[in-house]
């Protein structure tokens, strides 16, 4: 138990930390132009972090279950994007479109990085988890 705890504070200071390292301040932006371009950065960088979690926690895995893995993640990012599409569809046309949808991707994105840490840090013998090698 007190490994989850010290897993969990782990992971919410580094979420946290990352986030402000990831992003510049979009706010300080008035100009749409300037804010589609942030949040487009930011969702970018939220991705390249994601492909790196995914990457170490599929390599702890054995063949059998880095397949499943890619699997789930390929429905998972096609479940984000039309996901986010469809989030964002009462704006399509107008200027704050694809800002929208930036930043609904990288919050998915985000999600599924907390999702992946979690798995990755089971304990063994914990059935509730997902395979490790």
């Amino acid at each position: 138990m007190k490994k989850h705890i010290i897993v969990i504070i782990g992971y919410a200071f580094w979420l946290g930390a990352n986030h402000i390292v990831w992003a510049e301040d979009c706010s300080k932006y008035e100009k749409q132009t300037d804010l589609t371009r942030c949040y487009a950065d930011e969702y970018k960088a939220v991705d390249r972090e994601l492909d790196r979690v995914y990457a170490s926690y599929r390599s702890s895995l054995d063949d059998t279950h880095k397949e499943s893995l890619e699997n789930v993640q390929i429905a998972w990012i096609k479940y984000r994007d039309l996901s986010c599409h469809f989030q964002s569809s009462s704006a399509k046309g107008g200027s704050a479109y694809q800002m929208i949808i930036n930043i609904c991707l990288a919050d998915k994105t985000r999600a599924r990085i907390k999702e992946i840490m979690e798995m990755s840090v089971c304990e063994e013998g914990d059935i509730s988890c997902s395979p490790r090698s």
